[in-house]
Formats: C-alpha cells, sequence, structure tokens
C-alpha cells in the first residue's frame, strides 16, 4: 500500500470520528490473483459516504489519462472499469490525487468525484491542478491531510 493510500485512509476515519458520522475507509489487502478495483473502500449506511476511491501520487502538475492510469488485461482502460465497478456495486466515486512538486516542497491533494473524472477523460488528455482546485481540497496539516466536507 502506497503511504498515500494509508493517507487517505486515515484522513477519511478522522473526518467521520470528528465528526461523529457513521463510515469506515479501509484498504483491501492486493494480490496477484485478485483484481483490485479501486485502492480505497468506505462503507456507511449513509448513501453520501458510500464509496470507492482511486489514489494517485504524481510528480508534476498535469494528471494524464495514458500515462498515470492503466489497461487491464483485456484492455480496458482505468478509468471504464472504475466506472464499470461503481455502476455495479452503487457506490459513489472520487479520484484522489496528489501532486508532489520534489523536496522541500508543499504537496497539494484534492478529491475529484468520479463523474466529473469522465467527463475530462471524455474530452481531455489530462486535467491539469487549476482544475483540481476547484473541488475538495485536502488540507495538509502535521498529523497528515484533513478533509472538512466530503460533498460541495
Amino acid at each position: 500500500m502506497s503511504d498515500f493510500e494509508r493517507e487517505i485512509v486515515t484522513c477519511l476515519n478522522r473526518f467521520f470520528e470528528a465528526g461523529k458520522r457513521q463510515g469506515f475507509a479501509y484498504r483491501l489487502k492486493q494480490s496477484k490473483w485478485s483484481t483490485q478495483h479501486v485502492d480505497v473502500l468506505v462503507d456507511s449506511l449513509d448513501p453520501r459516504y458510500y464509496c470507492a476511491i482511486e489514489c494517485k501520487s504524481i510528480r508534476g502538475k498535469k494528471l494524464y489519462f495514458t500515462q498515470h492510469f492503466h489497461n487491464d488485461r483485456d484492455h480496458v482502460h482505468q478509468v471504464d472499469g472504475i466506472s464499470a465497478f461503481l455502476s455495479r456495486t452503487g457506490r459513489r466515486g472520487y479520484l484522489a490525487i496528489e501532486f508532489r512538486f520534489g523536496s522541500g516542497k508543499a504537496r497539494e491533494a484534492y478529491l475529484i468525484p468520479w463523474d466529473s473524472l469522465v467527463r475530462f477523460y471524455r474530452t481531455a488528455p489530462g486535467i491539469g491542478i487549476d482544475e483540481f482546485r476547484g473541488f475538495i481540497a485536502l488540507l495538509r496539516k502535521p498529523e497528515g491531510y484533513i478533509l472538512k466536507e466530503l460533498e460541495r
């Protein structure tokens, strides 16, 4: 599990505890014999928080759909595969992205609803950091990322 995925799980569980909300985020153990549809799952009786999150931690200021996502063994693009998973499970989807700018420089992280990501995927080769800044920001504190709200 990457550090960013672990930080997202911690961030979400802190969000639930601090707001006394029902929900629990977790990461399934990855295995080469099983398909991992997304990086983080969130279970909640509250449909606002029943979701799945794909995590990307990248260097630079732009996420590219050909470079940062993959095709599976059946040649299905990761965005399409995750979209199908969300449709089958009824979960809300998000992409959590962390922009890393090198040592000593502050990181930025955001959550973008999956349907917004899909609109970009259908119309553009990638998404720049300025577009992400219009979505849900994760604040960076010494204890890790802080999520103030999951919806906008």
